[in-house]
């Protein structure tokens, strides 16, 4: 009788439950008279999500706007703590990319390259090592010396993306910034998603409102929905039905 390998999994989502606190809308003449009384309304953006990513695996996530795919990224990355449920990485390292957030925006992007790099882990002298190697992937040119609060979402978002792929961490979490930048830079982005997935001990999981790329780069998906899974399973059986509802 063959003996199975037991999976090893990189991720483990469990019962995650995240809320929001927002004040009670009211009407301007209600504001001003209930200044010291304001109410405030709970919105639960991810309602008990369980799945796990396997080592190795490339998921994809997808959801229409508003259904909690950047809000359970984020909770994954470790960027804020989940209501209740839990985030299990088992030691791995970890990186999101995603626009708007991990730069401290008074801060060159050089100096936020160090920043960033000593935050996933690495020393100042291995990211001293691939600084060169990540200033060119991401053609900012002179503009890496300049503070990142003067950069556009593109030039954002390519200092990201280059800071994730050159220093290579376990897990690489991709929201959206895959359909950011000049069609030359995503295209260049994709061929380099590619060669990092060809790691088979490299765990990624996509957040994308594109279904081709979902349908290329991903081995299953994950469909949330209004805060809940919806449907998990390969490309070829969650992406027709998730083209058709929403379309």
């Amino acid at each position: 009788m063959e003996q199975q390998m037991e999976k090893k999994y990189a991720i483990e989502v469990k019962d995650l439950k995240i809320r929001y606190r927002c004040l009670k809308k009211l009407s301007i003449r209600k504001s001003l008279f209930s200044l010291k009384k304001s109410k405030t309304e709970v919105f639960e953006a991810v309602k008990g999500v369980s799945f796990n990513v396997p080592e190795g695996e490339i998921m994809g996530i997808v959801g229409k706007n508003g259904s909690g795919k950047s809000t359970m990224l984020r909770a994954i990355a470790g960027i804020f703590s989940p209501d209740e449920g839990s985030v299990d990485l088992h030691g791995h390292t970890i990186s999101l990319l995603s626009i708007g957030v991990g730069f401290q925006k008074k801060l060159t992007g050089r100096e936020n390259i160090y920043l960033s790099g000593m935050l996933l882990g690495f020393s100042e002298e291995q990211v001293k090592e691939k600084m060169d190697e990540i200033i060119e992937f991401s053609e900012l040119g002179d503009f890496i010396d300049k503070p990142v609060k003067t950069y556009s979402s593109g030039m954002y978002s390519k200092l990201a993306f280059s800071i994730a792929v050159i220093l290579e961490t376990e897990i690489i979490l991709v929201d959206e910034v895959l359909s950011v930048g000049d069609a030359k830079f995503r295209k260049k982005s994709f061929r380099k998603m590619e060669s990092l997935i060809a790691d088979e001990n490299r765990t990624v999981v996509i957040v994308s409102h594109n279904s081709a790329n979902i349908r290329k780069l991903c081995t299953s998906v994950l469909w949330l929905h209004e805060g809940k899974v919806k449907m998990i399973g390969t490309p070829e059986e969650v992406m027709p039905l998730y083209d058709e509802f929403m379309s």
